[in-house]
Formats: C-alpha cells, structure tokens, sequence
C-alpha cells in the first residue's frame, strides 16, 4: 500500500469488530508515532495503551457518553508531557506535535488493515481519573483502534482543490 491509498482510504470507524489486535500491530503504531516530528524535536507526546474491556468500558464515559469508545479493541490517550513552550508565532507546539503523531498511527493503521477514529470530544480529567494519568500531563486527543466492521471504503466528500488553496496571496 502506498501512502496516497492509505490518505485515500483511511476513514473514522466507530464500528468495529470484536477481534483483539496483534501486539506486533499496537506497537508498529506506537513506532509510528515515535517517528513523528516534532517542534525543536522536543517530543513532547506520551501515550497510554488500553486494552483491557473494563477500563475502556470506563473510558466511554470520559469521552461524552461515545459508545463505540468502549467496543474499539484498543484506546490510546494521546497525551504531552509538556513545557507548554510555543513557537515564534505564538502556538503551542505540543497540540500540534501530538496531531502529527496521531496522524502518523492513523495513516500506518489503514495499512495494517486497522481502523481508528480521532475522539476529540472527552473530559480530560475523567480520562486523568480513568487512567491515572498525572495533573502535570495534558491528554489531547483519543483514538479509538480496531478491526473495522465494515471495511468498504465510500468516496469521501471534499471540498476541489480551487476551493481550499491560494498561490502568493489570499
């Protein structure tokens, strides 16, 4: 699979099946991530893997009430140990750093035949709670992986590139 199929076919799942996943494919992700980089290269993220049924059924909450959280085989909180250090334009790198390495699992997880879906929508301090995760961490997103219960792929609706890009100027 090249890069361009994976964009092309990668999709938010929130469907999955009761399969577990390899070791071997959770840790191909997590390298995946480590790869990414980052602003300074101050690599800044830091994961926690769940996997146990309990705790992600505990999870369910902590992400609004999403059901398909708990059914996903695996749950990574996507997290940054961080400084809070910003770049000369003003944004903080860690939110931005941790995108990108989430980006990275997610695309390397259409090759291994996995789905996932960015959960954006949690209480941080429920998450905190569920998995003991320190105050002095912030947890910037979920992804929620898994084998696909459907694994067809639909067109995806975009926006043509005339729409969404300038040359030179506004």
């Amino acid at each position: 699979m090249t890069v361009e199929e994976a964009i092309r076919t990668r999709k938010s799942v929130r469907q999955f099946l009761d399969k577990p996943i390899e070791d071997e494919k959770i840790k191909a992700l997590l390298e995946a991530a480590r790869l990414a980089p980052s602003a300074s290269n101050r690599q800044e993220g830091r994961f926690v893997v769940v996997t146990d049924a309990g705790t992600r059924k505990r999870l369910v909450g902590a992400a609004a009430n999403q059901r398909f959280v708990g059914e996903a085989a695996c749950v990574i909180a996507c997290c940054a140990d961080t400084d809070m250090h910003e770049m000369k334009c003003d944004q903080l790198c860690y939110p931005i750093d941790v995108a990108i390495q989430i980006d990275h699992m997610t695309l390397r997880a259409v090759e291994l035949g996995l789905g996932t879906c960015w959960i954006g929508a949690f209480y941080e301090d429920r998450v905190k709670d569920v998995l003991g995760i320190p105050d002095s961490i912030r947890v910037v997103e979920l992804l929620t992986i898994g084998y696909p219960a459907d694994a067809s792929v639909r067109s995806k609706n975009r926006l043509s590139l005339d729409q969404i890009v300038h040359y030179e100027k506004w």
